[in-house]
């Protein structure tokens, strides 16, 4: 969430940010109209427990001298359901305030494009799309006559929008990750297997309650199956005092998401690409504001790396304000070109939260001048669904096998998929 005193101090700054976005700001002004009427509160219930301290000590004197207090005690019980009817309504306001202070998003970075989905802004073009000399199929079609997919199945069982992996395939998503570890090790990333089940004090934490509340798979006791190991990784150090001089702590959390969908109807519906249960190794950044910018580019860098040991074309993009999640201030996607679909799709994602998160989730470390809220930055290394499908297009061969990426074929233990 935003500082509270930068949206009292300055709602122009975030009136801006919030037409970037392309967002109303109802939510703004309701805020700033409780959040005056919790002040005009405070000094209510403030003033009236002066007077009553003051009476108080007359009270005791009176009757110290012998006079006769009743009057004074019943005007002071009086005071005292006064204030506490005054304390119940600052109570109410306060909750309020905290409720519409999570539902603004953050500031976005200078330079950050303007406007929505469609006006991102390619940074640069790696790689060449492949020439074939034979009408490529998409992952379906390959994975289907390869007996590597099955999608029936997995709906008759689970329903749409789920999958069995096998043969070969598992063995590509497990060299997958073994590569990706490798290379995000490399870049300083401590590898964790984090839980997948979490409170809702941790989806709020990182942002994605109240907004993204339609997406997440929730148990009937209230907690909830993350989307992505960012929300157990970023809560991992919820509440607590990190030692600024080991700043920047990394992470790399493999795990299972799960993720709803809504709104999504109709779209990528066929095959792997948007599925409901997924693998993905996501990297995560605990550091001081004045490294986060560099930390952004490195997480860019460990995605850029993997891609272009996978041998996949693709281009890199600044997403536009208005596209942006509510916790990101700046986000870079990766779009591998998919053959299959004649076009770049989203990959993998990296973004600058800066301090949203880690004020929702009360992480700071201290320094000469008091404590500072850290910032916190996020990236997938390898999304393993839509990985495999941009191996599976790219490498793709007219026998309707799959060539190995070189890097992979140590861990997969061949050279081709099939044929």
């Amino acid at each position: 969430m935003l500082d509270i005193k930068l949206v009292r101090s300055h709602p122009e700054v975030v009136r801006e940010a919030l037409e970037l976005r392309g967002a109303g700001s109802s939510s703004l002004d309701e805020f700033l109209a409780v959040e005056e009427e919790r002040r005009r509160l405070t000094t209510a219930v403030e003033e009236r427990r002066a007077t009553r301290n003051t009476a108080s000590d007359e009270i005791a004197k009176v009757k110290k001298s012998g006079g006769d207090a009743a009057q004074a005690i019943a005007a002071m019980k009086e005071l005292g359901s006064e204030i506490k009817a005054f304390e119940e309504q600052l109570a109410a306001t306060e909750a309020r305030m905290n409720e519409l202070l999570l539902e603004i998003p953050n500031l976005v970075l200078d330079g950050v494009p303007p406007g929505g989905e469609d006006d991102a802004v390619v940074l640069r073009e790696v790689g060449t799309p492949p020439a074939f000399d034979f009408e490529p199929k998409d992952h379906l079609e390959l994975g289907l006559a390869l007996d590597l997919i099955d999608m029936e199945r997995a709906a008759k069982v689970s329903g749409s929008r789920f999958a069995y992996l096998k043969g070969d395939l598992v063995l590509l998503q497990f060299a997958l990750i073994r590569l990706g570890l490798e290379v995000v090790a490399e870049k300083g990333f401590r590898p964790v297997v984090p839980p997948v089940l979490v409170r809702e004090e941790a989806m709020y934490g990182t942002g994605f309650f109240p907004t993204d509340r339609a997406q997440i798979y929730e148990t009937t006791d209230g907690d909830c199956l993350v989307g992505t190991s960012e929300v157990p990784l970023a809560a991992m150090h919820m509440e607590e005092f990190l030692d600024g001089d080991a700043l920047p702590l990394r992470y790399a959390g493999y795990s299972t998401c799960f993720r709803r969908e809504a709104g999504a109807a109709g779209r990528d519906t066929r095959g792997i690409f948007r599925v409901h249960q997924f693998d993905k190794l996501e990297m995560f950044s605990f550091c001081r504001p004045e490294q986060s910018a560099f930390e952004h580019e490195l997480i860019l860098s460990a995605e850029e790396d993997l891609l272009q040991l996978l041998e996949i074309p693709y281009r890199v993009v600044d997403i536009a304000a208005g596209d942006l999640g509510a916790p990101a201030a700046q986000k870079f996607d990766c779009e591998a070109w998919l053959p299959g679909q004649q076009r770049y799709r989203e990959l993998t994602s990296c973004s600058n939260c800066t301090d949203y998160q880690a004020r929702r989730l009360n992480c700071r470390y201290r320094t000469e001048k008091g404590p500072r809220f850290v910032h916190t930055l996020n990236g997938t290394a390898i999304a393993i669904g839509r990985t495999l499908v941009a191996v599976m297009e790219n490498h793709q061969q007219a026998d309707g096998s799959i060539a190995v990426p070189k890097m992979l074929r140590p861990y997969v233990g061949k050279e081709k998929l099939g044929g």
